[in-house]
C-alpha cells in the first residue's frame, strides 16, 4: 500500500504518519513510500489503539482540572466505596478512571494483574486512596459483591433476545449432600440407566459433567445435563460463585441417618444461590430407614415437604436398586418446566458458556470443559474466556467423541486455547475477526523489555498460593477471635490463608482428612483429638498441631506464609556483546562469533536477543570459546564464540543483552 493512501486512510498527513511509525514499532526507513498490506493493517490496528489511548488521557486530564479547580467539592465527593472483592475493571469505572491508570498503580504497588483479574479489598483500597480517594468497605460485600457482577455479566452479555427466537434448553442438575448419603451412586444409577450400555462402557474418563435423555409418556424425550461433583475439586470453585453454573439442585440425604452437617451446609449453599431444589430420600432399600425422620429434619430448618403441607419435593430413591429413580427425574422436568422462563434461550446467537473444569493434558494441550448456556458452540470457533483465548481446534463430548457443534445446555470439552482458563470463566464467541484479534491482543498487556543499567525485578504475573486451614476451638468467642486474627494475615496478594473449615469440639477424624485432601494446617486451640486421628496421623505421618496460647498459634501460621511466599528473582545486566559471524545451527542451537562491547559474556547466563532496536526472543549462552578454547567467561573489547540456545536464528548485527537472575529470599512477617 502506498503510505499516501495509508496516510489518506488514517487522516494525517504522510508527514506525521512517517514521524509516528517508529512510536508504532514499525520502521520502514525515511525514504520508502510504500508499505506490505499486512504491515499495513497493523498500523491501522495501532493507530487505533493509540487514539484510544489518547482520549483516555484526555478524560483523565479532565477529571483532574476538574478536581483541582474545586478541591473542596472533590475532596466531599471522592469517597469509593469498595466490596471484599472487585475486578480491575470494575475499580476503573468506580473511581473514574481508565484501566491503564490502575494497572499502572498496581505494578507500582509490585501487583502484576489484568483488566479482568480480582483485587482484595486491601488492595484495592490502597489504589483508591493512593489516587486521592477515601475508601470504605461496602456492607455484605465479598462474596455477594462476586456472585452479583457474575450474574450481571451473564445477563449483560445475554441482553434482550426476540421472544421470537427462544426456545427451552436441557436444565443443568447439581447434585449435593452429606458425604455417604448416595451422591455417587445415584449420578452412577442416573448415568447407567439413561445412556445406552455400549456408550456407557465407553466412558473412561469424566468430563465433569454428562447429559442424560429420559423418555417418558407425559412429558416425552428431554434431555439433562447432570455436573458431576462428587468428588470432583471444580464443584468448591463452582460454589464461591454462588451455583451459576446450575438450574435446579438435588439434596440427597440417607433414609437411614438424619440431616446432617454437610446436609445443612449444602442447604445454605441451595438457598444462597436462590436455586429450585428436589429432596431425594436415598437408601430406601435398607433396614430400619425413617422417612418421616428426615422430613421431620429438613421441617426443623424451615424446609417443608409437600405432604407436610409446605414446597419442597420429596422424593423416596433407592440408588442401589434403582427404586424410584425415574420418579426423580420426572421431577427435575416438572421443576425446569415450572422455571422454564429462566431455561428459555437463542440456539442462533454467538455462543456463551460458563467454564466447569480446566487443566492441561500432556497430549492435548490446554483443555477447558463448558457448558453452553445459549447459542450454538462451532469446531473452529474464536473464542476468549477470562484472560484465554484461541480458535476451537476441536471439540469432545462427555463421551469423549468428537463433535462439530455444542447446543444450549450440552457440556462439551473444548481444546485449543493459548492458556488454561478458570474455573467460573464465562466463554464468550467472537465472530468477527477483527475485534477477536483487538480483543485478544488487549488480554496480555505488552512488557517493558527497556535495558536497565542496575539490577531490576524481572516482572511477571504473580500467581497466589494459599494456606488452607482446618481450625477448631473449645469456645467460639475464641474460635472467632483466632479466625479474625487470622485473616488479618492476608497482606500478600502472593499468599492467601484460606479458613476451610471452623468449628467447635475436638479435632476428629472427618477434620483429619478434610486437612489431608487439601493439605490443609490442622489446628486446635484448647481442644484434644481422639484416637482415631492420632492413629491416622501415626499412620500416614501428616502433622496437626494443638495450642493453648494465641500468640503462638498466630506466629505459626506467619511461619507457614512466610515458607510459601516465593523468592524473588532479581535481574543483574552482566554485558553487551554485538554479532559478527554466524558459524553452524543444529537444532535450537547456534555457534556464532561475537565481540563483548560492554561487560563481559559469562557461560550458563541468559540472552536477550535485540535486532534493529526491537527485541526478537531469548535464549541462554551455553558454550564459550576463545581461540577454540573453552572458557567460562570473556571481557570487554575481546572477539570470541558463543553456542547459544534458542528459537530463534540469529544474524549478523544483532545485540546480544547479556544477564542473570539470582534468587532472594522474601518474608511476609519478619
Amino acid at each position: 500500500m502506498n503510505l499516501t493512501e495509508l496516510a489518506r486512510k488514517l487522516k494525517v498527513t504522510t508527514k506525521e504518519l512517517k514521524e509516528k511509525l517508529p512510536e508504532l514499532g514499525f520502521h520502514i526507513g525515511g525514504r520508502a513510500i510504500q508499505i506490505p498490506d499486512e504491515q499495513a493493517q497493523g498500523v491501522i490496528e495501532k493507530w487505533q489503539e493509540m487514539l484510544a489511548q489518547e482520549e483516555l488521557k484526555k478524560k483523565e486530564e479532565t477529571l483532574r482540572q476538574r478536581d483541582e479547580a474545586s478541591p473542596e467539592k472533590a475532596k466531599s465527593e471522592r469517597v469509593a466505596r469498595l466490596p471484599q472483592i472487585i475486578t480491575v475493571h470494575r475499580l476503573a469505572e468506580r473511581l473514574g478512571l481508565s484501566v491503564i491508570k490502575i494497572i499502572s498503580e498496581l505494578l507500582k504497588q509490585g501487583v502484576v494483574a489484568t483488566i479482568n483479574d480480582n483485587l482484595d479489598y486491601e488492595i484495592a483500597a490502597i489504589i483508591a486512596e493512593t489516587l486521592g480517594w477515601r475508601a470504605e468497605k461496602e456492607k455484605g460485600g465479598g462474596e455477594e459483591a462476586e456472585k452479583t457482577s457474575i450474574k450481571e455479566k451473564i445477563k449483560n452479555l445475554l441482553g434482550e433476545e426476540n421472544k421470537k427466537d427462544l426456545v427451552a434448553r436441557p436444565p443443568v442438575v447439581v447434585v449435593m449432600g452429606h458425604i455417604d448419603h448416595g451422591k455417587t451412586s445415584l449420578l452412577d444409577r442416573i448415568r447407567q440407566t439413561n445412556v445406552a450400555a455400549k456408550e456407557a462402557g465407553a466412558i473412561t474418563q469424566h468430563i465433569g459433567a454428562y447429559q442424560v435423555e429420559i423418555k417418558d409418556k407425559e412429558y416425552g424425550r428431554r434431555k439433562i445435563t447432570f455436573i458431576d461433583t462428587p468428588g470432583h475439586e471444580a464443584f468448591n470453585e463452582m460454589r464461591s460463585h454462588g451455583g451459576q453454573v446450575a438450574d435446579i439442585a438435588i439434596l440427597v440425604i440417607a433414609a437411614d441417618d438424619k440431616v446432617q452437617p454437610q446436609t445443612l451446609e449444602s442447604i445454605k449453599v441451595i438457598q444462597e444461590s436462590n436455586l429450585p431444589f428436589i429432596v431425594a430420600i436415598n437408601k430406601i432399600d435398607r433396614p430400619e430407614v425413617d422417612i418421616d425422620r428426615i422430613k421431620k429434619g429438613l421441617s426443623e430448618v424451615n424446609i417443608a415437604p409437600e405432604d407436610w403441607g409446605g414446597k419442597t419435593i420429596c422424593v423416596p430413591i433407592s440408588a442401589k436398586t434403582g427404586e424410584g429413580v425415574d420418579n426423580l427425574l420426572k421431577m427435575v422436568i416438572l421443576v425446569a418446566d415450572l422455571e422454564k422462563d429462566k431455561l428459555l434461550t437463542n440456539p442462533n446467537r454467538e455462543a456463551l458458556g460458563v467454564v466447569i473444569e480446566s487443566h492441561v493434558d500432556k497430549g492435548a494441550g490446554t483443555v477447558a470443559t463448558v457448558i453452553v448456556y445459549a447459542g450454538t458452540l462451532h469446531s473452529r470457533d474464536n473464542i476468549i474466556i477470562g484472560q484465554a483465548h484461541g480458535k476451537i481446534r476441536s471439540l469432545k463430548n462427555y463421551l469423549d467423541e468428537y463433535v462439530e457443534i455444542a447446543e444450549p445446555g450440552t457440556p462439551v470439552q473444548i481444546l485449543g486455547l493459548k492458556t488454561p482458563a478458570h474455573i467460573g470463566d464465562i466463554l464468550e464467541v467472537v465472530d468477527d475477526v477483527k475485534d477477536f484479534k483487538k480483543r485478544a491482543k488487549g488480554l496480555n498487556p505488552a512488557h517493558n523489555f527497556a535495558i536497565n543499567q542496575s539490577a531490576v525485578v524481572k516482572e511477571k504475573k504473580q500467581t497466589s498460593v494459599a494456606l488452607n486451614v482446618v481450625l477448631k476451638a473449645d469456645v467460639s468467642g475464641s474460635l472467632e477471635a483466632i479466625a479474625t486474627a487470622l485473616e488479618k494475615l492476608n497482606i500478600n496478594p502472593e499468599v492467601k490463608l484460606k479458613l476451610i473449615k471452623k468449628g467447635l469440639g475436638d479435632i476428629t477424624d472427618t477434620d483429619f482428612n478434610l486437612a489431608k485432601s487439601s493439605g490443609a494446617w490442622l489446628v486446635g486451640f484448647h481442644v484434644d483429638i481422639n484416637s482415631t486421628v492420632k492413629g491416622l496421623a501415626e499412620e500416614t505421618g501428616y502433622p496437626f498441631y494443638l495450642y493453648q496460647v494465641i500468640y503462638q498459634l498466630i506466629d505459626e501460621a506467619q511461619k507457614q506464609m512466610n515458607g510459601l511466599l516465593k523468592p524473588e528473582v532479581v535481574e543483574c545486566p552482566v554485558g553487551k556483546a554485538k554479532v559478527l559471524a554466524l558459524f553452524r545451527k543444529s537444532g535450537n542451537q547456534q555457534v556464532v562469533g561475537v565481540r563483548i562491547n560492554e561487560g563481559q559474556a559469562v557461560k550458563g547466563a541468559k540472552i536477550r536477543v535485540w535486532r534493529t532496536d526491537k527485541l526478537i526472543g531469548e535464549g541462554s549462552l551455553v558454550q564459550l570459546q576463545i581461540n577454540k578454547e573453552n572458557v567460562s567467561e570473556a571481557r570487554t573489547d575481546v572477539e570470541c564464540g558463543i553456542r547459544f540456545d534458542g528459537h530463534i536464528t540469529l544474524q549478523v548485527d544483532d545485540v546480544l543483552e547479556i544477564y542473570s537472575e539470582e534468587k532472594k529470599e522474601r518474608k511476609i512477617f519478619t
